[in-house]
């Protein structure tokens, strides 16, 4: 199924379903859809960390001796 045939879908079922104002959110949707399948995907494999994640934070220092880690 193409981009264009699940908008057509989806806006044919908003009508059915009397919510002609979910259409534009659709038209948004399939856009942004689109600009990602487009979109260059050159280095996605490689992972970058968040800020928060635990390859970016600071080692945590060793357990006190008899702690158990």
């Amino acid at each position: 199924m193409t981009i264009e045939e699940w908008l057509a879908d989806a806006c044919a079922d908003a009508d059915r379903r009397g919510i002609p104002d979910l259409k534009p959110l659709l038209a948004s949707l399939a856009d942004a859809t689109r600009a990602l399948r487009d979109a260059g995907w050159d280095g996605a494999d490689r992972v970058q960390a968040s800020p928060d994640s635990p390859e970016r934070r600071a080692p945590a220092s060793p357990p006190a001796e008899g702690v158990p880690r």
